[in-house]
């Protein structure tokens, strides 16, 4: 009755066993690297866009250079317009940016801080067990032979045991 009661409980190898069993990868980490419909359209539209303004950039320096009286001014006002969308494309960059980070840390937050809080409660265990051998397995081996060696050389001394000789 006793022995059922000692193996129904965990010992701690089991414990840091079962802990290290949930680190495992599950079927959530392994998405496949293929693109939503929404992430197509909106990188389509994207790269549109990109294209409209480079079609517009070398337009407007077309057009910029048949013109007979090109003067300072409508120089000016062609580069103000560019620095406007330059600023818009660092704006949305910006945007970009932002949007990624927050997606890093809620990744952080829910799925590497829990692998971590089980790894910290795996480790633990581990440094259960290793004290639990310590002191159970390795003390009692280490004392046996101090007290061997001890009465092995009061036997010598005394002259009960005579040491090998290589005669």
């Amino acid at each position: 009755m006793e022995n059922e009661n000692n193996l129904s409980q965990p010992t701690p190898m089991d414990q840091a066993s079962s802990a290290s069993k949930e680190i495992e990868p599950t079927s959530a980490g392994t998405e496949s690297k293929e693109l939503t419909p929404e992430q197509r359209r909106a990188m389509i539209i994207g790269i549109v866009i990109l294209v409209l303004v480079v079609i517009g950039v070398i337009a407007s320096i077309i057009v910029l250079a048949r013109l007979p009286e090109v003067t300072v001014a409508h120089i000016r006002d062609i580069f103000i317009i560019y620095m406007a969308l330059m600023s818009l494309m660092t704006g949305m960059a910006l945007v970009i940016l932002m949007v990624q980070l927050a997606r890093l840390t809620n990744l952080l937050q829910n799925e590497i801080k829990p692998i971590l809080d089980s790894l910290n409660e795996t480790i633990s265990n581990l440094r259960g067990t290793t004290a639990f051998l310590s002191d159970n397995l390795a003390e009692p081996v280490i004392k046996l032979n101090e007290y061997m060696a001890g009465l092995s050389q009061l036997l010598y001394t005394i002259g009960i045991l005579r040491r090998k000789s290589n005669d």
